[in-house]
């Protein structure tokens, strides 16, 4: 395995825990701000739309440079906003913290799944994207838990100066670790890179990739409430809790990888699917500390099991020029993030309880499901038209040809 792969995981790491730690820290978040819920929602939802902003502007502006310098500079970005967090007097400060953060995480991922990519051979690509992305599970599996452990027991901002030092530890990985990509002196245009964009596959996958994904992490933005108020946990055991949610999508996120590099959409229909009916059922059961456990493991197992396919699948449909596309995709993973979030909080707000959010996720997913079904229909048609506009010229001219006496 390439090390440049561990240091693109090395990053995914650190970006990973500024943007799920939060979940775990949200109600001391909201009690020493003193805000609400929703509002506490924001500093979710707000990183979120700004992965949105970042991931477009950004990586369009970059577009043209040099990738490894690229994504030092998004370290340093991400560095500064963890800085602020730490150092936020008021809610205002620390959203702003947030959004400075978040400003780095698309590009960052979108760059890098291309970088991953071009470090193996064809048909280990989604595997490789895997790895990558491997950083974003070991956040949910060690560094989220013990953040929140971290947070809760000498105060939140805690957590944020560790994330500062991950930051900085992450740094030095890409620096040290990262070879300069091959054909990086000539890369795609902009406009050559906006073409992929005519493809109506790419757009599709960026729609799956926000209904699929984004159903899933509304459900989770409010999984600390859910956990104490409906299952009956003691605050004390989210953290542990937590620790079994980044079980499910460590292991999730290697088995959908290996899965997508056989077929992508077969894999992402059959996951989505099952990530529907475990939403569903988890909402159904949250009253249940043992229905949680189990919900709660195959959640993030089904739930990451869809990365790795959704975004070798927008790079495919776009392999002219995947780097926007493939930031673009990362945009599209946070707005579904953004999207669960708020209407989570609507939810909430609404007086609907502390299981709507997961009932919302599951109808968002079930939409993604009908939205990959009818993508990878229109896709097996298109490959089957060529092969009868082949058979049709053969099959007039047999007809012309008269029987021979």
């Amino acid at each position: 395995m390439p090390l440049g792969l561990i240091a693109l995981a090395l990053g995914g790491f650190g970006i990973g825990l500024t943007e799920f730690v939060i979940m775990g820290l949200l109600p001391e978040v909201a009690a020493d701000f003193s805000v609400s819920e929703a509002a506490a929602g924001w500093l979710i939802s707000g990183y979120a739309l700004a992965v949105v902003v970042g991931a477009l502007a950004l990586t369009a502006a970059v577009t043209r440079l040099p990738k490894k310098p690229v994504l030092l500079a998004l370290m340093v970005l991400f560095i500064a906003g963890n800085l602020v967090s730490a150092l936020a007097g008021d809610y205002q400060v620390m959203l702003a913290g947030r959004i400075l953060a978040a400003l780095s995480h698309g590009a960052f991922f979108g760059i890098g799944s291309v970088l991953a990519a071009a470090m193996v051979p064809a048909h280990k690509q989604a595997g490789a994207i895997a790895i990558m992305f491997t950083g974003l599970t070991a956040a949910n599996v060690l560094g989220v838990p013990f953040g929140t452990l971290l947070g809760q027991h000498f105060g939140w901002r805690s957590t944020f100066w560790a994330i500062t030092v991950i930051g900085v530890i992450a740094f030095i990985g890409i620096l040290t670790l990262v070879p300069k990509p091959k054909h990086d002196e000539a890369p795609a245009s902009l406009l050559a890179e906006l073409r992929a964009f005519r493809s109506g596959q790419v757009w599709l996958s960026i729609a799956v990739t926000v209904l699929g994904y984004g159903g899933m992490f509304g459900a989770f933005t409010y999984i600390a409430y859910t956990l104490t108020e409906v299952s009956g946990f003691a605050s004390t055991t989210v953290p542990w809790l937590l620790i079994l949610f980044g079980v499910g999508l460590l292991v999730g996120n290697i088995v959908g990888g290996k899965a997508a590099d056989r077929n992508i959409d077969r894999t992402l229909i059959v996951v989505i699917a099952v990530l529907t009916v475990i939403l569903v059922a988890f909402a159904a059961t949250a009253q249940s500390p043992v229905a949680t456990v189990i919900a709660l493991v195959l959640m993030g197992g089904f739930g990451f099991a869809t990365v790795p396919g959704l975004q070798m699948r927008v790079m495919r449909y776009a392999s002219a020029a995947p780097t926007l596309a493939s930031g673009a995709n990362i945009a599209a993973f946070n707005l579904g993030n953004a999207v669960g979030a708020w209407l989570g909080g609507v939810t909430i707000t609404a007086g609907l309880g502390y299981t709507s959010p997961i009932w919302a996720g599951a109808a968002i997913t079930l939409l993604g499901l009908i939205v990959i079904i009818g993508a990878s229909s229109a896709a097996k048609r298109a490959r089957r038209r060529p092969r009868l506009l082949q058979d049709e010229p053969a099959d007039a001219a047999r007809q012309e040809i008269p029987h021979p006496a």
